[in-house]
């Protein structure tokens, strides 16, 4: 048996009362019936605290009646299904369904959190950067990060699926209102490929709210009849339940539906109409429970058969709110009030209220709400000192109409602030596009229906249709809106807080604080108070945050503007924006030939540059550290086997390929001979270290460029670009062999006896392959190429064969003795030796000359890409950052990469590699300090976290400065 509703009406509303449900909400059990949404269902069984707000925990209760809720956000479900973070008015009743209220424990009724509310004076705006920097506050960090965020994110992967898809239509409609539907059937009408997009399951908007009057018949029935003929029509598709949440450029939208799928939708011409949200008032204790929109109170009374109270109070500055009063006396709802801020009433509505039994007071506002659990009575203050207190369970405000300018604010539109309306409204467009209907300011039904008949007609013009201008539907007369009465604030705060932000407890005395410690953009206010923050994006308090601004700075709106709008709309699973990209297939990595055998030997599989690279090979109760620096032995003392095919590998061959090599790098690829290898840098056209490598000369017209391996692709797309848009003379051709070669390299000081034992078909000695040179050979039947150049400062030899071979050759290495080395012994060893790892030791402000290659730049005669830029004044500063060593002056002392770099209090720099070396017994490291290579040989302090080390700025290279064990 379905349990009672208490607040449910006899008859009425859009429900089907013949399918009653049942579901649980923080642990009790309700019911509802099919058509709910778990906040109309909420309500219907006088649930008054049904969230709690962010940082205070106080208690809230339902607020709006769409996607701009602010207060009641919920959890649905569990384990591997739960969904965090919605709002129970999108929540649509299903039987069953498990919601609990986020942010409170053990329920939203009774919260432990809200001791929080007891120390707010101390949790003012910004309390946390100020609280949080010193002392250290990191043992706090935990108990921070629990408290922070609403919902909780599963911990089990996601079991839904999800699709997305793409599509084009001449005309695009956002908004499933009276404007909307409007737009659609006139668009519709001329051929065009149309499709409408509404928010929730039912079209119809604001008429599904109200009790209106089209064409003779009740509004209901004319959204019934509009849907069916756009149904119909072979040329519409309908979006219902589809959120548009980013509009970008070229008419693209992107849209989400209830299923989860993501619509990416690219239009001739698109209509915006996406209707307005309710302001509130502001005035002194205005969270409380039952204190709700005026258009969420007649939404819930009239869609859902929901009597949001017993007895009510109006309070508005606006015409919007009075038909609520007249349609809540008539379901039996006691009305004690209707509160205008005006001295006059509409025309019309100040007999229709006596006749109901309504109280009218003009000229007073709400100073002050009674109640905690729920509101019980309200304070009145009139503009003559006058004041009162009326007892009430149920509080609609209304402060005005803010038109939804997100999507068209995205597409790159400008707004404007309109005095009479007292809101920001579309201004210029910058795409193919027209709002129409309350989004544009345009508040009565008939301007609706009218405006979206035009910009349906207009739209399927401006998409290459005829079509004929179509009658607007006739709806009754409506009475002359009168101006609303502005006011951001009840002048009348007392002692309490009068809230702007509902969710994220932020008060009007908040943005004054703001505003008093020089937080006077809007956009720093935002983030300083985090205001506008969020599931809901501020769309009840943006407009009020700013008028409340602009009355303390005392600065017209209009110079105040908004902040930025930015995508999503509203919360869109990030599950549905990867879609199947999840798991492996979120970011696919490439894998080594011999990605087998580097598992049998327990390596430990890392992500380096989109490569699954070996980063060390633990042994049984070994840490990373110890596997890493007894690799690092290995290398030093006898010798190692690293896998270094993801080394980029472009074959660049032609008539000009030498020519063209020259103008790619920093030094002269021309005068290398056959058989060598020449070490390099490439630049941007800005003169910026793009990527370095070794380029191999396999012939006269051909050479092999050595890449770093996150960068093949982007250098092969780079050279192609020259070739084909700057340099189309040149006959040279670019082809990434990359993956056609397995490289293995052997290092150490028995790395020629480790090749000789690999069985190479040729005399390999000093002599014959002496460093910086190559041989080609065959390992059995099998080509080979061998190179003798070194990343680790020890003889080195690099074996390519065919990828398909590279696993028997890793295993050949190995059976014969090479110790199995990974990326990070690689890395130390480079950085014992002060080598460069662009990407590392290198950012986007690094020329070539902060590395020492100022020599080279000069006494290079030809030019090349980014050498202009390398003259300019900036690039030869003396106080530029410049590469360096870094050494302890305490052996036993660790650094930090990332550490400052300090002298006489300033930084001077920065780590940029740091790591200990089992061979010096000490901690190496590199960075980039000013002016450095004229301050080797200066102490300086090392400062990280509040750590600070004593270190000596040296030459890069740590060990074996002279290069001897090259040759060893």
């Amino acid at each position: 048996m379905s349990p009672a509703q208490p607040f449910r009406l006899a008859s009425g509303g859009r429900i089907d009362r013949s399918k009653p449900l049942t579901f649980h909400f923080d642990g009790k059990r309700y019911g509802g019936f099919e058509g709910d949404t778990l906040a109309s269902a909420l309500l219907a069984n006088g649930v008054r605290v049904a969230g709690r707000s962010f940082r205070f925990h106080r208690p809230r209760g339902i607020f709006a009646s769409g996607i701009e809720e602010p207060n009641v956000v919920v959890q649905l479900g569990e384990g591997a299904l739960a969904e965090p973070n919605l709002k129970a008015t999108e929540v649509v009743l299903r039987d069953g369904l498990v919601a609990r209220a986020v942010n409170a424990w053990p329920s939203a009724r009774f919260d432990i959190g809200a001791i929080n509310d007891l120390f707010s004076p101390f949790l003012a705006a910004g309390f946390y950067y100020k609280t949080f920097m010193w002392p250290r506050w990191s043992w706090f960090s935990g108990a921070i990060r629990r408290m922070g965020g609403l919902g909780t994110v599963p911990s089990a992967p996601d079991a839904a699926s999800y699709r997305q898809v793409y599509s084009f239509c001449d005309v695009l409609v956002i908004g499933g209102g009276p404007a909307g539907l409007s737009a659609a059937l006139a668009a519709a009408r001329s051929g065009a490929r149309v499709v409408l997009a509404e928010a929730t399951v039912d079209f119809g908007g604001s008429l599904l709210g109200a009790d209106e009057t089209i064409d003779g018949t009740q509004s209901a029935v004319w959204v019934e009849r509009a849907v069916a003929a756009l149904r119909a029509a072979g040329n519409v598709t309908l979006l219902p339940a589809t959120t548009a949440f980013g509009y970008y450029d070229h008419n693209t939208m992107n849209l989400i539906d209830a299923q989860q799928m993501l619509h990416s939708v690219r239009a001739r011409h698109v209509v915006l109409a996406t209707g307005a949200f309710e302001r509130p008032l502001v005035f002194r204790n205005n969270d409380r429970p039952n204190i709700m929109l005026a258009s969420a109170a007649r939404t819930y009374l009239n869609r859902y058969g929901v009597a949001a109270g017993r007895r009510a109070v109006i309070a508005t500055n606006n015409d919007s709110a009075y038909p609520l009063a007249l349609e809540l006396a008539a379901h039996g709802v006691t009305v004690a009030a209707v509160v205008d801020s005006r001295n006059e009433a509409p025309n019309g509505f100040a007999a229709a209220l006596a006749n109901a039994g309504v109280r009218l007071l003009l000229g007073r506002s709400p100073v002050n709400a009674i109640g905690r659990a729920g509101v019980r009575a309200v304070e009145i203050a009139g503009y003559d000192g006058s004041s009162e207190r009326i007892a009430c369970d149920l509080l609609c405000v209304s402060g005005g109409w803010n038109p939804v300018v997100h999507l068209f604010s995205q597409s790159g539109g400008r707004l404007r602030y309109d005095d009479r309306l007292q809101t920001f409204v579309t201004a210029a467009w910058t795409q193919d596009g027209t709002v129409t209907g309350a989004a544009v300011g345009e508040f009565s039904l008939a301007g609706a229906l009218r405006g979206g008949a035009v910009a349906g007609t207009a739209a399927a013009r401006a998409a290459g249709f005829a079509v004929d201008d179509v009658p607007t539907p006739a709806v009754a007369a409506e009475p002359v809106q009168r101006a609303s009465r502005a006011a951001w604030q009840t002048p009348d705060t007392g002692n309490g807080r009068a809230w702007v932000d509902l969710l994220n407890d932020v008060t009007s005395r908040d943005i004054r604080q703001a505003a008093d410690e020089n937080y006077r953009s809007v956009e720093h206010l935002k983030r300083y108070t985090t205001l506008g923050m969020a599931v809901d994006q501020g769309k009840t308090s943006n407009i009020n945050a700013i008028g409340v601004l602009s009355d303390v700075l005392e600065k017209p709106i209009a110079e105040i503007g908004t902040t930025k709008f930015r995508p999503p709309f509203n919360p869109v699973r990030l599950g549905a924006l990867a879609a199947g990209r999840t798991g492996r297939f979120y970011h696919p990595f490439q894998q080594l030939s011999a990605h087998r055998a580097h598992r049998e030997a327990t390596a430990a599989m890392e992500d380096y540059g989109g490569w699954l690279r070996p980063a060390f090979y633990p042994k049984p109760r070994e840490t990373e550290e110890t596997a890493v620096r007894r690799e690092v032995l290995a290398v030093r003392r006898s010798v190692g086997v690293f896998d270094a095919s993801p080394l980029g590998k472009l074959r660049v061959a032609g008539r000009d390929a030498a020519a063209f090599l020259d103008r790619i790098y920093v030094g002269m690829m021309s005068t290398l001979p056959v058989g060598r290898c020449r070490y390099d840098l490439m630049l941007y056209e800005s003169g910026i270290v793009f990527d370095d490598g070794v380029v191999l000369r396999i012939s006269e017209h051909e050479f092999l460029v050595g890449t770093t391996s996150a960068h093949a692709s982007a250098v092969a797309f780079w050279l192609e670009e020259w070739l084909q848009c700057e340099w189309t003379s040149l006959q040279v051709t670019v082809e990434d062999v990359t993956n056609q070669w397995a490289t293995m390299t052997l290092a150490g000081p028995q790395a020629l006896t480790q090749l000789h034992a690999l069985c190479i078909d040729a005399g390999i000695t000093d002599d014959v392959l002496p460093h910086m040179r190559f041989c080609d050979s065959t390992i059995g039947e099998v080509p080979c190429r061998v190179t003798r150049v070194s990343f680790t400062g020890e003889r080195s030899y690099e074996v390519s064969v065919p990828s398909q071979y590279g696993e028997a050759l890793w295993r050949r290495c190995v059976a014969a003795g090479a110790v199995p080395v990974g990326l990070e012994a690689v890395m130390r060893l480079r950085l014992e030796k002060g080598f460069l790892h662009v990407g590392s030791d290198t950012d986007g402000t690094t020329y070539p000359q902060d590395l020492g290659y100022g020599t080279a730049i000069a006494n290079k005669s030809t030019d090349f890409i980014g050498r202009r830029s390398t003259m300019l004044p900036e690039a030869n500063r003396s106080e530029r950052h410049q590469f360096v060593g870094i050494a302890p002056l305490a052996p036993g002392r660790e650094i930090m990469a990332g550490s400052h770099l300090v002298h006489n209090g300033k930084s001077e720099g920065w780590v940029t590699s740091a790591g200990f070396s089992p061979v010096l017994g000490r901690f190496v490291a590199l960075g980039m300090i000013r002016n450095g290579l004229a301050r080797i040989g200066e102490t300086v302090t090392l400062q990280n976290l509040g750590m600070r080390t004593q270190a000596q700025i040296c030459a890069p290279c740590a060990y074996d400065p002279g290069g001897a064990r090259l040759h060893a």
